[in-house]
C-alpha cells in the first residue's frame, strides 16, 4: 500500500490490495475500506474469506471500517481461480485509467509496454459489485499477470507479492509512456511482429528470475529510510 502510494497509483481509498494468508484455506487480507494508502500497516488489515466473511480485524473504535464490496468482489474471484497467485493489486491511476479508456488500448510501443503483448481486456459492466461479474473477470484474466478493465483502470497478480508489484509498477510505466508519445502527435514508431512476440517471450515466468525477487528486498529498504510504521 505504501509503495503504490509512494509511485502516486492510489485513488485516495477506492483502490484494494489483498494478499492470500500462507497456510489458511481461503483467506486473504485487504485493506479497510475508509484508509489512505499512505496510512495502512501490517496490523490494520482485515483478514476475509471467498465467501467475504470476516475473519479477522483490529479495533477500530468508532470508526465503521469495513471491506470494499468492490474488492471483496474482485480479490475473491482471482484468489479461488488461481490458487498460484499470493497478491492481487488493482489501481485507478490517471496513466491506467486513461489508457483503459482508449480503443487501441496498451500499445506495444516500448520494451516495457511489449511485455504485456498479450494482456487481457475485461468489459467495463458498472462498478464492480455483482457477484456475476467474476466469472468474465476471471475467464478474461486467464492464466495472465496483468488484465486492463475498461475504463477503470488495471490489475495485476503475482506469486508473491513483490511480483504483483513488479508488474504492477511495469504496465503503469507503459501507460505512462504511452500516453506521452501519443501526445506529441507524430506517428509512432511500430516494431515488427516476430520481435514483438520474441521480446514477450523473453519476459514470461519461468525465462528468468522470478519477478520483484531482486526488487522487493530494495523497496522495502525505502520504506524502511522513509517511514518504517507500515510494519507496526
Amino acid at each position: 500500500y505504501r509503495l503504490v502510494a509512494i509511485y502516486g497509483m492510489s485513488d485516495m481509498m477506492a483502490n484494494h490490495i489483498s494478499a492470500r494468508v500462507p497456510d489458511e484455506d481461503g483467506a486473504f487480507l485487504i485493506n479497510a475500506y475508509g484508509m489512505m494508502y499512505e496510512e495502512i500497516t501490517a496490523s490494520s488489515l482485515i483478514k476475509i474469506d471467498h465467501a467475504g466473511r470476516i475473519l479477522a480485524q483490529p479495533d477500530f473504535g468508532d470508526l465503521n471500517y469495513g471491506v470494499n464490496k468492490a474488492g471483496y468482489v474482485i480479490h475473491s474471484a482471482v484468489h479461488e481461480a488461481r490458487p498460484e497467485v499470493a497478491c492481487v493489486i488493482h489501481t485507478h491511476s490517471w496513466a491506467s485509467m486513461a489508457v483503459s479508456s482508449l480503443e487501441c488500448g496498451l500499445l506495444p510501443i516500448t520494451q516495457t509496454a511489449m511485455r504485456f503483448l498479450k494482456i487481457g481486456y475485461h468489459d467495463y459492466q458498472g462498478v464492480v459489485l455483482n457477484l456475476d461479474e467474476q466469472v468474465s473477470l476471471v475467464r478474461d484474466l486467464g492464466q495472465g499477470e496483468a488484465l486492463i478493465l475498461r475504463n477503470h483502470g488495471v490489475l495485476t497478480v503475482g506469486r508473491s507479492i513483490g511480483e504483483a508489484f513488479n508488474w504492477m509498477h511495469r504496465v503503469e510505466l507503459a501507460c505512462h509512456s504511452q500516453l506521452a508519445a501519443m501526445a506529441c502527435n507524430t506517428p509512432l514508431v511500430k516494431v515488427a511482429p516476430e520481435v514483438l512476440e520474441e521480446t514477450w517471450k523473453n519476459y514470461q515466468p519461468g525465462t528468468r528470475r522470478p519477478y520483484g525477487l531482486m526488487e522487493w528486498p530494495a523497496l522495502l529498504r525505502k520504506l524502511d529510510r522513509s517511514d518504517p510504521s507500515y510494519k507496526t
